[in-house]
């Protein structure tokens, strides 16, 4: 097919539940490709010679090439293809912000609208998942030295995925009950099915990877603890799972949630299939969610889901500086979401018997750009004006996990407790001990975390070796 040809076919849109309907459950929005929507819209793809869209995936999945597997029909090749770089394709194609990152430098961007690369990652994955044709590949021989993971988040799932291909025995400790990190206790079932999670985890089992739940790295045992029992190297993926507040007054009141904690309750502890889990929740008619991130439309989402008649998204900039990915924002004013924008909270108020009942805020407007590159948010002198809610969720960022640094005081930290690495690689302060995800960056997105366990990966493998060459 000639390049203009490919240009004329329009892309493809995701099939989704009615708005209407998915307020009143959990399930997943999206409904995924038809194996002849993904053909067509594979077809779109030009097969450039240099492809900008590999360069712009943190992975850097081969992506012409299972694309034109999956026009060609060839679709578990096309997965097969996918996993020579990514074990987590199901969860990428959900999560990831393509469009910012492989589909934001896509040519056929330049002339209309990108590939929905994204779309087509998932759709290569599930239909590897759901026809039963999931296969591994060829383990190579044994090393002989064994890697601690802390954390089963994307970056460490993905360190761990790497090594045990190489050769390495992999165990990854997780502090909770079960394996995956954020993508289990902060990603809502409608965005990110649990099942699709699990599948994944399985597969990194089947290549060998020893995942031991509820172990409590910093306090189970230490990193000094796993080195002196045999461990070789460390890789620190602990996340950023501290909650931060916005240190105005009324945030200790009944009905004020962090949003790790709102989220952990109704996806973790599935709060919302309550009583069939018991997990209570406060749910409300009137509910703000404070902030402008993936994590706040998550929550306010979630509340809409629980039956709020009114959920507000207050963040203090405006639509065009929001953090959150623009499909969960269309997907979120589909559903009836009241975006409040240029609006900071002053404070919480409560009742007499210190249960929330209000919010009091101020309008801002939008000053010169300040660090991050957007447009510094300045309050308006006089307008504050108070709305009436009964719950509210703080999701205006998190803070990283203390536990390591403060179990181990040899690795280095910012003022912010993130540890610290050299510059463009994993190697930490200590000997040994690599870190990445959230940890380190603070809280981003799963695929640059799972970008900085495969550059991990490589610097482990490289550390090990050099030590091996040492003794010979």
């Amino acid at each position: 097919m000639e390049p203009r040809e490919r240009l004329k076919i329009q892309r493809q849109k995701m099939p989704a539940q009615d708005s209407g309907v998915r307020i009143t459950n959990f399930q997943e929005v999206n409904y995924g490709y038809t194996p002849k929507m993904a053909m067509l819209e594979a077809q779109r793809c030009l097969l450039c010679k240099k492809p900008l869209c590999v360069a712009g995936c943190p992975v850097n999945i081969d992506i012409p090439s299972f694309i034109s597997l999956i026009a060609e029909g060839k679709f578990t090749e096309a997965a097969k293809k996918i996993k020579e770089s990514n074990s987590l394709p199901a969860i990428c194609g959900r999560v990831c912000p393509q469009e910012e990152q492989c589909e934001g430098v896509c040519v056929v961007g330049n002339k209309g609208v990108s590939v929905a690369i994204g779309h087509l990652e998932r759709f290569a994955a599930d239909w590897e998942r759901t026809n039963g044709e999931i296969s591994t590949p060829e383990k190579h021989t044994p090393i002989g030295k064994k890697i601690a993971i802390v954390g089963s988040g994307p970056s460490g799932l993905t360190v761990a995925s790497e090594l045990v291909k190489m050769g390495y025995a992999v165990t990854i400790f997780e502090a909770l009950h079960t394996p995956g990190g954020v993508l289990v206790y902060g990603i809502p079932e409608f965005r990110l099915p649990k099942d699709i999670v699990n599948s994944e985890i399985d597969y990194l089992r089947k290549l060998g990877v020893e995942i031991v739940t509820n172990f409590v790295v910093g306090k189970t045992m230490t990193i000094d603890d796993l080195i002196k029992s045999g461990y070789d190297a460390v890789f620190v993926g602990s996340g950023a799972g501290l909650p931060v507040f916005m240190n105005v007054s009324g945030e200790n009141l009944n009905g004020v949630y962090s949003a790790n904690e709102y989220l952990t309750r109704t996806n973790l502890m599935k709060a919302y299939v309550f009583p069939e889990y018991d997990t209570p929740i406060a749910k409300a008619k009137n509910v703000a969610v404070i902030g402008g991130g993936n994590t706040a439309m998550d929550a306010v989402r979630t509340a809409k889901r629980f039956g709020a008649e009114h959920a507000y998204l207050i963040y203090r900039r405006s639509w065009e500086e929001m953090p959150a990915r623009l499909e969960e924002r269309h997907h979120a004013r589909e559903e009836g979401i009241e975006f409040t924008f240029l609006t900071a909270p002053v404070r919480i108020i409560g009742d007499e018997n210190g249960w929330v009942q209000g919010i009091e805020c101020i309008k801002m407007e939008l000053g010169d750009p300040d660090a991050s590159g957007r447009r510094k948010p300045v309050p308006i002198k006089g307008s504050e004006f108070v709305i009436d809610v009964e719950l509210v969720v703080v999701a205006v960022g998190n803070g990283a996990n203390p536990l390591i640094p403060i179990s181990t005081p040899d690795i280095q930290t910012n003022k912010w407790g993130n540890i610290i690495v050299k510059e463009g690689e994993t190697v930490t302060t200590k000997n040994g001990v690599f870190a990445g995800g959230d940890i380190v960056r603070g809280g981003a997105t799963v695929i640059l975390a799972m970008g900085d366990g495969k550059k991990a990966a490589q610097e482990i493998n490289t550390y090990l070796m050099e030590k091996i060459d040492n003794k010979q």
